[in-house]
């Protein structure tokens, strides 16, 4: 009986053995696997910076007035009355066609409107003593305002043989020489006002209150190095484009040497109502994009959160955050872009920059 007792205890310790095997281990995944190591990142904290004085961009320099100057009629150039490259005064003759044809129209049209008027004075005289009817007065009358409108015309055609510079500025080369035929609409000349002259550039919509008009300016160009050019904001287009969420803005800056030229590429610096603001600013690695929508990583316990965030400013190096995050919340500037990132992955820091930044000029974002 005894022996009977002792095989089946040995039997019960080895099943309970074997059910102790099939436990997964301390620590282990379901299915026996070993749950994935957390992901090293970089993080850096979220805090409060100066935007510094003001803000960059690049711009185009155009003519404050600029003109092509073309005829508006045919004919042969009898007269050039300027010296290319120079400057002209307003309503100095540049280019005279050929009159000879249409100056013989006004003479006739002069003679013809003097006979008008001198068989309605008479006939006015004679309607009077009812010497002649109404209706001849009323043809007397018509011909002399036909007459009257067709030395107008001539006169208005006459006037178009000359070409007058619209606003005094400075001309360019010409592309015609005397005894040419010129068509109508054809390209003669630029004529082109230096002073002052007007630059064009777009700035993001988050830096509007900060850019009305009057702001001062600054321009460098890469034909003066060294120097700058002062200006100010004289316009700003009243339509955001929906495209780059920006607006075009055009300032002025005087040229009374004519040094800048229309064309030039320019680096601009502006001058902003927040000098002495602060900002929160996230370093720039950190910042993701997926399609519109723009978000960070934070790091939350040990834990990486997804937080969409709202942009705005840029300083060299860091970006402001205007909705999604708060000061001191730790984002991941490395290791956020891997695959095996994602909402709750469990993350381990290993330090990384601190988000320090120098003040400097705001840029857009």
């Amino acid at each position: 009986m005894r022996r009977k007792l002792f095989v089946l205890s040995l039997l019960v310790l080895a099943l309970t053995a074997c059910g102790d095997k099939s436990q997964p281990a301390p620590g282990a995944a379901a299915g026996g696997q070993q749950a994935p190591p957390p992901l090293p990142v970089e993080t850096a904290k979220a805090q409060m910076l100066p935007l510094g004085t003001g803000f960059e961009t690049v711009g185009s320099l155009r003519a404050d007035e600029s003109v092509v100057v073309r005829p508006e009629v045919a004919g042969k150039i009898v007269k050039i009355g300027f010296a290319e490259g120079g400057r002209v005064a307003k309503g100095q003759l540049l280019f005279a066609l050929d009159a000879s044809t249409v100056q013989a129209s006004v003479n006739e049209a002069r003679v013809n409107l003097e006979t008008s008027r001198i068989a309605f004075k008479r006939a006015s005289e004679l309607v009077g003593r009812k010497l002649v009817s109404q209706s001849d007065f009323d043809l007397t009358r018509a011909k002399l305002a036909v007459d009257e409108a067709r030395l107008a015309s001539a006169r208005t055609m006459l006037a178009k043989m000359e070409l007058r510079a619209p606003f005094a500025g400075q001309v360019g080369l010409r592309q015609v020489s005397e005894g040419d035929f010129v068509n109508a609409g054809q390209d003669l000349l630029t004529l082109v006002n230096l002073d002052p002259v007007e630059v064009d550039f777009s700035v993001p919509e988050t830096m509007l209150a900060q850019l009305q008009s009057g702001r001062e300016i600054s321009i460098a160009v890469d034909s003066y190095p060294g120097e700058s050019f002062k200006g100010s904001v004289v316009a700003i287009d009243p339509v955001i484009d929906p495209n780059s969420r920006s607006a075009r803005m055009r300032a002025q800056l005087p040229n009374p040497d004519s040094r800048l030229r229309p064309g030039q590429f320019a680096r601009l610096s502006l001058s902003t109502a927040d000098a002495d603001a602060t900002a929160l600013m996230i370093p720039e690695q950190a910042l993701m994009q997926e399609g519109e929508q723009r978000y960070v990583y934070t790091v939350v316990g040990d834990k990486a959160k997804k937080s969409v965030v709202k942009t705005g400013r840029r300083i060299p190096g860091q970006v402001e955050v205007t909705e999604g995050l708060k000061a001191g919340d730790e984002v991941i500037t490395a290791g956020q872009t891997k695959p095996m990132m994602f909402d709750g992955a469990a993350v381990a820091p290993m330090g990384g920059q601190a988000g320090q930044a120098a003040p400097a000029k705001a840029q857009g974002g």
